[in-house]
């Protein structure tokens, strides 16, 4: 992933309440599709100039031509607060990020996050690195904010269920069954992001607990109850896969060599 800043310069008068909303609306609509990583978006002033500086997933992530209707109606607003169009600079790669896919063509894609990763939750099947979200067609509404707010709920409730401390086991529900609101919702974003792309997209399902070892290699698809389980397991985190319901998942974490 690149630093990039963005440079908002004031060309009339107006006041700080419309430019900061004027830029934070440019930043949530770049967010929520997927061209800015994270919700931690600093915006510094400097004289009549406002710079944000924000995480993209390529360098080019910026360019027009990954905009949504709603980056480019936001971007369209601007002079209506008394601004510019944004001067984008690129600072660098950024050393702790997870780099984007680069691939061609993907065969198949997995809707993957955790607490740790603030990147793109589609990654490639093959590769398993972050597909950026705009080069993905959108699945609602001209952008894909509904797989941002998905990724947020399931990063909230998995630091949740790993801290330990509070609604626990709620949040372990979430994450790792079938039946939970969350699971439907990421299920659902999947079929239809497979319907509107034409690649096969799967859905991750977190795994902890159990018996023992023998009795977790023995476990079949808690959908359609289909024999699941790999001879080898795939980017060393996925050790089940059923191709009928699309889904993922792992050995019990407290069985994991």
């Amino acid at each position: 992933m690149f630093v990039t800043e963005l440079d908002f310069e004031i060309y009339c008068d107006t006041s700080m309440a419309a430019v900061e909303k004027a830029i934070n609306y440019c930043l949530d609509c770049l967010r929520y599709n997927g061209q800015v990583i994270g919700r931690e978006l600093p915006v510094v002033m400097k004289g009549t100039n406002f710079v944000a500086r924000v995480i993209c997933p390529e360098e080019d992530s910026l360019h027009p031509d990954n905009h949504s209707p709603q980056v480019n109606l936001a971007f369209k607003q601007l002079s209506d607060f008394g601004l510019l169009q944004p001067k984008v600079k690129v600072v660098g790669q950024d050393m702790n990020s997870d780099p984007s896919d680069e691939s061609d063509k993907v065969s198949w894609q997995i809707l993957y996050t955790s607490h740790l990763h603030t990147c793109s939750p589609i990654r490639h099947g093959e590769t398993f690195q972050p597909i950026p979200l705009y080069r993905l067609p959108p699945v609602a509404n001209g952008d894909q904010k509904q797989f941002i707010k998905w990724q947020e709920d399931w990063s909230a409730c998995d630091q949740l269920q790993m801290n330990g401390s509070v609604v626990e086991h709620p949040s372990l529900h979430e994450i790792s069954s079938s039946k939970s609101h969350l699971f439907k919702r990421g299920w659902d974003l999947c079929r239809r992001m497979a319907v509107v792309s034409g690649i096969p997209t799967y859905l991750y399902i977190y795994r902890v607990a159990g018996e023992s070892k023998e009795k977790e290699l023995a476990r079949k698809c808690p959908v359609c109850d289909g024999e699941w389980a790999l001879e080898e397991p795939i980017h060393e985190v996925f050790d089940f896969k059923c191709d009928e319901c699309r889904l993922v998942s792992n050995l019990s974490w407290d069985f994991k060599d």
